[in-house]
Order: structure tokens, then C-alpha cells, then sequence
């Protein structure tokens, strides 16, 4: 079941961009989709025998989808993708569904933010999985063997189905650098008093402040975020400018193709010594080839032995007219004269 493991993993991903086009996490939107693809089919043509390895396959591969570091949304979308597979898959009992126990902490805090942000279907359909006792808690994701070396193809993931990296601006907020400004004022007069009081002079080494961090450090977010989306404005650009350039690639291509097979076909190319007898003789000399060209097959044939020996061997005198005359054998052995044989006698004998 391995070698299908690539398309059902595409079907996976197409389902799941449809999905993230519509930029909604309600499970009606979905279903939808997965009415509009007929999704359900992707288990018929498995027999008796491969309806258990099937499940486990595509459980496997949409449950990957249901884990960070993927989106809010797309996360939205597997868990809809595990509901709807485990609900439609055809072998009896149910397969589960394999889930690390060092994976469990990421959907409770999966699901302590869908109960935050009150999309109460993400929450029934994770609470159906486990009233169906869905989940199959194990110690590694993947299933292991003992003494099996192979090697694992870890296919690239999509970078629109990626969490937008937004830690920075979720730190440093508006609040954060108002308290962080008014501390750092506190701070900057209770040592102004502390050293009039004790009328010193300003050390250097007192001085461990980095004067203007609230602005430096609110800069430093802005560049970050301005850096961003140049840079997702520089992807879109680049994908499509290699579609344009990939399409003039392309008629490249093609061009120097045909321009290699008018070369070739416009020439009679040398035959091998085996393919000699499929030799085509192609004529552009003449104007009744240039007016109705013809192509056709000539055929070598080979001289005879007799033909080869003559031209080869060089007689003369009388060498030569003994050669030239045919030996006839009239007989290779001579039988003995009627005349001469004597009929045999036999004895006769007399019973008494």
C-alpha cells in the first residue's frame, strides 16, 4: 500500500486548498467540498484483504494535517478530514486513528483556542472522535520494526498551508511598550534622585540604561513585519514569473526539437551493417522526386558462392576445363551377377 501513499497524500492537499480558498473554518463549508470532489470514493476498488491497510494508510497521511506547525485553518480542515475518513472507511472494525502521546498537549491547546475563539463545530467533531474512541494513543507516530533499515521519503510541505510566523507582534504590543515605557521613566528618576542626594558624580558604570528601547524595540517589530510581507509580495512575483519563463522554456524546447528532426529526416542516415537491407534511399536531385517524392526500399542481395569462387579463384590450361566439367557418379558399388548366384539347398528331413 506504500506506492499510493504519494496520490493519496495529493488528494489530501487539493481537498485542503479548496478549503483555505474559502477562508472559513465551519465544517458546512467542508462538507461541500468534499460532496463536490466525491471524497467518499477514494475507498472503493480496495478488496477484503487491503480495506484495513487502506484505512491506515489514508488515516496516516490526513492526520499529519491535523498537527503544527500548520495553520489555524488547515488544522480546522484535517481534523474535518479525519472525522469524515473515519466515518466513510469500509473495513470492519474501524480502523483508529494513530496519535503520538507527545502530540496530545498540541490539540488540547488546538482545542482550548477553537473554544476561545467559539467555533463550536471544531469542538463537537474533536469531542465526536472521542466518543467513538477514535484515537489510538502510541508512543511514536509512525509504527516501527525491529531490524529494518529503510529509508523514508520526507516529501516537502507546503509553505501556504504554514502558520504565518507572527510571535514578534503578538510579544510587542501596544501595552507592552507603554508599561515598558513608563518602568523605564521610573527608572530613570529614581536614579537621578539617588545621585543628587548623594551629590557624586555620574559614574559610567551606573549607567546601565539603553536610553530610547521603547522606539528602538517598536522599530525593530515595524522592519520586521515591512520585511514580510516583501517578501511574500517577492514570492508571488517569482511564481509568476516561473510560470512565463517555464512556458518560454518550453517553446525553446520544442523549437530546437523540431529543428533537430528536420535535420535528421532531410538526410539518409548511415545504416548499421545489421540494418543495412532497411537502408532508405532518399533522392532530392531529381524533379520527379521534388514533384511526387517517393521513398523506397532497395534491397542488397548477396552474390552466390559459386559467383564469389569464380571471381575469387584464378585457372587456367587444363585445370580449368576439368574444373568446368561435372563429375558424374554412375554408381558407388557394383552388385554381383545374376548369373553366378546358385540358389541355396536346403536339407530336408524325414520324421519317422
Amino acid at each position: 500500500m506504500d506506492f499510493c501513499g504519494k496520490q493519496v497524500k495529493a488528494d489530501c492537499e487539493q481537498l485542503l486548498k479548496r478549503f483555505q480558498r474559502t477562508q472559513s473554518v465551519r465544517f458546512e463549508i467542508f462538507a461541500r467540498i468534499w460532496r463536490e470532489m466525491k471524497f467518499s470514493q477514494i475507498f472503493y476498488g480496495t478488496v477484503n484483504h487491503e480495506k484495513r491497510k487502506f484505512s491506515r494508510l489514508i488515516l496516516d497521511v490526513a492526520s499529519v494535517f491535523f498537527l503544527p506547525p500548520f495553520s489555524f485553518q488547515i488544522r480546522v480542515g484535517g481534523l474535518y478530514l479525519l472525522y469524515s475518513l473515519y466515518q466513510c472507511q469500509n473495513a470492519s472494525p474501524s480502523e483508529q486513528i494513530r496519535l503520538a502521546l507527545k502530540d496530545w498537549a498540541d490539540v488540547k491547546t488546538f482545542e482550548k483556542d477553537a473554544t476561545v475563539a467559539q467555533h463550536f463545530d471544531v469542538i463537537y467533531i474533536l469531542q465526536q472522535l472521542m466518543f467513538c474512541k477514535a484515537f489510538h494513543f502510541t508512543a511514536t507516530p509512525s509504527l516501527l520494526t525491529y531490524n529494518k533499515k529503510r529509508k523514508v521519503e520526507r516529501s516537502p510541505m507546503h509553505e501556504e498551508f504554514m502558520e504565518r510566523v507572527s510571535r514578534p507582534q503578538e510579544l510587542v504590543n501596544i501595552e507592552l511598550l507603554e508599561e515598558m515605557d513608563n518602568i523605564h521613566q521610573h527608572y530613570e528618576n529614581l536614579k537621578a534622585s539617588t545621585l543628587s542626594l548623594t551629590s557624586a558624580q555620574q559614574d559610567p558604570s551606573v549607567s546601565l540604561i539603553r536610553k530610547n528601547l521603547v522606539p528602538q524595540l517598536r522599530s525593530a517589530v515595524v522592519d520586521f513585519y515591512n520585511w514580510q510581507k516583501r517578501k511574500d509580495s517577492v514570492d508571488e512575483e517569482e511564481d509568476s514569473s516561473e510560470g512565463t519563463s517555464s512556458q518560454q522554456e518550453c517553446s525553446k524546447r520544442a523549437g530546437l526539437l523540431a529543428s533537430i528532426k528536420s535535420k535528421a529526416y532531410g538526410q539518409a542516415a548511415e545504416a548499421s551493417k545489421s540494418r543495412r537491407h532497411r537502408q532508405v534511399e532518399v533522392d532530392f536531385t531529381s524533379n520527379e522526386a521534388r514533384s511526387a517524392p517517393t521513398l523506397g526500399r532497395s534491397r542488397i542481395t548477396k552474390p552466390s558462392l559459386k559467383a564469389r569462387t569464380s571471381e575469387n579463384l584464378h585457372i587456367s590450361g587444363d585445370l580449368l576445363t576439368e574444373a568446368m566439367t561435372t563429375t558424374k557418379i554412375s554408381r558407388l558399388a557394383q552388385l554381383e551377377s545374376a548369373g553366378d548366384d546358385k540358389p541355396k539347398q536346403y536339407k530336408k528331413f524325414k520324421w519317422s
